[in-house]
């Protein structure tokens, strides 16, 4: 991403959200309330537009289904850990994400949004405008993963390190190098409390390397002079359990394009796709 530049990506993503949280209550697979509002005019309505006329389904098909079930399946992580006494979220590349202000549970957590700065200062001028005030228990902390280190911001910031804490990392790893992707794993692993986890998802190796063709990937190539974003990491498919419990992590659970699709894909919804090449692990420490 270049330096002043607020994030093509993660508007984008937004946009997927508003689109599928206005979708009839039976219908949609994830609701974010706030999605239509943080993303912007002019990417919403040429989406919105592409997707009434098939084109978006067409021209990556079962790109907006996963994203619609990433973002469920990582909502009902968060509502699992909530429930079993959470003590900190740090949302990692936070991006547009409205799960600070969207669940009520997390008024009584301490929350950390972590990103890139140009993107950051956009959200917090959006949700200002939405909210009048922004809570009082979520920090903002700008970092550029690739080049600053995660700890010393969040030091500065009043993360606990001895405290439960759940990482919410979407959207991102693809973006980044190997050794950017470790280091943040590493922290995560040597600084929170017991019983704290990661929730990740990241792309097959075989799909950054363009075996097969995958609609969303080529196009990310292709725009990659708006966005400034390059497709850098990738995991081999069947390698991730071991990938993470070399760098200390256990109870490894992996969801992929079949699993997502058998848990949130019935009904009304039965007969749309899921893009595959993707996986989507929660690990704890």
């Amino acid at each position: 991403m270049r330096k002043q530049q607020t994030s093509l990506t993660a508007a984008g993503i937004a946009v997927a959200r508003a689109i599928e949280s206005e979708k009839p209550e039976g219908e949609r697979i994830c609701n974010d309330p706030f999605a239509r509002r943080l993303a912007p005019g002019w990417l919403y309505t040429l989406t919105a537009v592409y997707d009434k006329l098939g084109l978006t389904e067409r021209r990556g098909p079962g790109v907006m289904g996963y994203l619609a079930a990433r973002e469920r399946y990582i909502d009902d992580v968060l509502q699992g850990f909530l429930g079993r006494g959470m003590q900190q979220l740090v949302i990692l590349g936070a991006g547009y994400d409205a799960r600070a202000y969207r669940f009520h549970e997390l008024s009584r957590v301490r929350v950390f949004e972590v990103d890139h700065p140009a993107t950051q200062a956009d959200k917090r001028a959006r949700m200002q405008a939405l909210l009048g005030s922004l809570p009082t228990n979520v920090s903002y902390v700008s970092v550029d993963f690739n080049t600053q280190a995660l700890g010393e911001r969040l030091a500065e910031s009043g993360y606990d390190p001895g405290l439960k804490t759940l990482f919410i990392w979407q959207g991102v790893t693809m973006y980044l190098t190997l050794a950017a992707v470790e280091d943040t794993l590493r922290y995560v692993a040597q600084y929170s409390g017991p019983g704290s986890a990661v929730a990740f998802d990241y792309l097959y190796r075989s799909t950054l390397d363009g075996v097969g063709k995958h609609a969303e990937v080529s196009g990310m190539r292709r725009y990659r002079f708006m966005t400034g974003e390059a497709l850098t990491f990738g995991i081999a498919e069947g390698t991730v359990e071991a990938f993470l419990k070399e760098r200390g992590y256990r109870q490894v659970h992996e969801m992929n394009a079949e699993s997502l699709k058998r848990a949130y894909f019935t009904g009304k919804n039965a007969g749309r796709k899921v893009a595959s090449g993707y996986g989507i692990v929660v690990a704890e420490i």
